[in-house]
Parts: C-alpha cells; structure tokens; sequence
C-alpha cells in the first residue's frame, strides 16, 4: 500500500507519488488521461484503452465494506473507463 501522502483523493498518484517512485525504483510513472485527453493525441489514447483494458480485468470489489468507492474504482474513474 502507498502512502495517504503519495495517494490522488479522486484515484491514482498525485504528482508527489510519481517522484517518489521515480526516487525509489526509477519508474516513469505519468498522470492518468482522460476521455477529454485522449481524443487531443492517438498516443495517449492508446495509452488510456490499454489501461482500461487491464484495470478493468482487475479482481475485487468497487465498494468496500462501508459503501465507498475502492482505490480500483477510483482509479477507473478517473481514466474514464
């Protein structure tokens, strides 16, 4: 699990979260791209479909216990999957 402080609030990495593993194992982790971004270049529309298409994969619930969206759904939403 990731920090709360590496953590987006809507899903995914913040910015913070992407230099940390950067830092940490060298990864050139990027923002996420939304349906908006993704019709501005195929590139990034291609990148969106792919995670899409595994995230959606992906076992386990949308909701946890309490009715709250998991990080899994979170995440989905904000790439507009």
């Amino acid at each position: 699990m990731v920090k709360k402080a590496y953590q987006n609030k809507s899903g995914g990495l913040n910015a913070k979260g992407r230099a940390y593993f950067k830092r940490k194992d060298g990864s050139n982790l990027k923002p996420p791209v939304s349906s908006e971004q993704a019709k501005k270049s195929p590139k990034s529309a291609a990148r969106r479909k792919s995670f899409c298409a595994r995230m959606s994969g992906v076992k386990g619930p949308m909701k946890d216990s309490k009715g709250r969206p998991t990080r899994k759904a979170l995440a989905l939403k904000k790439w507009d999957c």
